[in-house]
Formats: structure tokens, sequence, C-alpha cells
């Protein structure tokens, strides 16, 4: 399976210059709310924030990266178009990657290898050319006619999606450049780092109650940026549970959306992992932690 370049990869500069101006156009975003303040143009930022994380969370990741759920075409197609607007590729390209994550998980041909540093993880990887994927890993998406499409147009989904919207939307409270500066590029600035967290933060802060094999951490603190993403520990040692936080009180809204559409009839075929083979994986942590204490009692 190709990977990004290991060896100090030459940085991308479509992707580098992209994202150096719309951190710019943030901080002007900064300004314009503070000289012109519009509520409507705030909230709309507010708005996409969540139905983009969604849009990621649910979507990119637990319907398409990994299938933990079916539902309806539109909504399949609704998720696509705000996926869009959070920039981080196509579903195919982000699944693709994704699904190498968790194949080579802290090894070198992990695309986000936390081992790589904090910063590599968080956004390097993004920055620097990196080697083109045959997508042998994601056949089931290429049968997918609108996942493919927004592939293909990617440029088009993400002008139409985070630009184009969010300005006309803005004319009917007479403040389009705030609207686009406002949703179009603070509010992205936030939704990249969020995000990014889970391939940062998440391999770094947190617990591992459910699997030691690799770097993977639970944190209420990625959960609460990504509208439940952060139990990330269980997520590797389950990647097809639709659920992150397996516990009823942990913070996933995602899991509550999904499951309420469940409810709604709007999603079905939900995978959700037993509680037996849970509490063994947690059995078996406590043993491999008990093991390691007597090892270094022994020293």
């Amino acid at each position: 399976m190709n990977s990004p370049t290991s060896t100090n990869p030459p940085l991308h500069l479509l992707n580098t210059w992209f994202f150096v101006i719309i951190h710019a156009l943030a901080i002007v975003a900064i300004w314009h709310m503070v000289v012109h303040f519009s509520w409507a143009s705030l909230w709309l930022g507010v708005t996409y924030f969540v139905v983009c994380t969604f849009a990621i969370s649910a979507g990119y990741h637990r319907l398409f990266a990994h299938p933990t759920y079916k539902t309806f075409q539109i909504f399949r197609v609704w998720h696509l178009f705000f996926g869009a607007a959070t920039v981080q590729n196509s579903a195919l390209k982000w699944s693709a990657d994704h699904r190498i994550h968790h194949g080579h998980v802290d090894k070198e041909l992990d695309p986000y290898n936390i081992k790589k540093g904090f910063v590599w993880a968080h956004i390097g990887w993004i920055l620097h050319q990196a080697e083109e994927l045959d997508y042998e890993n994601v056949p089931d998406l290429k049968k997918d006619k609108w996942l493919m499409h927004q592939h293909r147009n990617y440029f088009w989904w993400v002008a139409v999606s985070n630009f184009i919207l969010p300005f006309s939307l803005g004319l009917l409270w007479g403040d389009p450049w705030g609207a686009f500066l406002v949703t179009g590029c603070l509010r992205l600035v936030l939704e990249w780092h969020s995000t990014f967290s889970i391939n940062s933060l998440a391999h770094m802060l947190g617990t591992r109650p459910y699997s030691l094999a690799n770097s993977a951490r639970d944190s209420i603190i990625t959960a609460v940026l990504t509208m439940g993403e952060g139990y990330h520990n269980f997520h590797h040692r389950f990647a097809n549970d639709y659920r992150n936080g397996v516990r009823w009180f942990h913070y996933d809204p995602t899991k509550w959306l999904v499951w309420t559409g469940s409810k709604l009839r709007l999603t079905w075929d939900l995978k959700k992992t037993s509680r037996d083979a849970v509490m063994r994986a947690k059995a078996k942590v406590i043993e491999e932690l008990r093991a390691q204490k007597l090892a270094a009692a022994a020293e």
C-alpha cells in the first residue's frame, strides 16, 4: 500500500500556501467581527462547525472509512457536502488514508505516525508531498457514484460548500464578507485543528484501558473537541463499532446521533461490540500492566 514518503519529503506547496492563507484570513475574520459584529454571521459559523464536525465524525469516519452503520443516500450526500466544507480531502482519499493508519498505526506506513512527533501527526503530514494512493483499500467506496463524483470534482464541492454558500447566505443579512470570513475561514481553521487533534493529541494524552498495542488513547478533551472521537483507544481496539464512547456517560454526540437515527429508521445495521468482548479487552490490559509491574520489580 502506498504511503507518504518517509525521509524529509518536500513541501506540498498548494496545501502549504492554502493553509497559510486561510489562517491569515481567520485573523481577518476576527478583526471583521470586532469592527462589524454580526450575530447572524457568528451563528452561521457555529452552525457550520457543528454540522461539518458531524460530517467528518458520523460521515467520513464512521460511515465511510469504517462502515459501522447504514443510512439513506440523501444523508450520505449531506455528509459528502459538508465534509467537503472541512477541506480535508475527498471522502475517498480521507478514508483510504485512515484505513492505512489503522493497518499500520505507529509504524512507518502510518500517514500520521505520532512517532514522528506532534507537529508531523497534527499537520506536517498534510503539508508535505506524499506518494499517490492506489485506493485498493476502498473498493466498497468506489461503488458509490456520489462519493466518486465528490472525489473527481473535489475543488467544486469545496468551493460551493465552504465559500460560495456562506457568502450567499450572508447576503440575506447584509454581511456576505463577514459570513465568508467567519464560516469559510475562521470556522475552517478551528475545524482543522479540532479534527487534527485526533491524529496528534489522541495519541499522546489520556488512558489506554482497552489495548496497549498502540499509542491511541481515550481522552474527554479530544472527545469534546470532535463530537466524541476522542475515545481513541477503544476505537483502535474495536474500529468497526459505531460508538467511540462505549459507556453510556461517555461524551459521544455522534454515537447519540446515529443511535437516534436508528430509532427514527433513518440509520440501520449499527455495528456494536459485545459487552463480553469489551470486558475481555479490559481484563487483558489489566493483566499486561500487572505483568509489567512484576517484571519491573524483579529487575
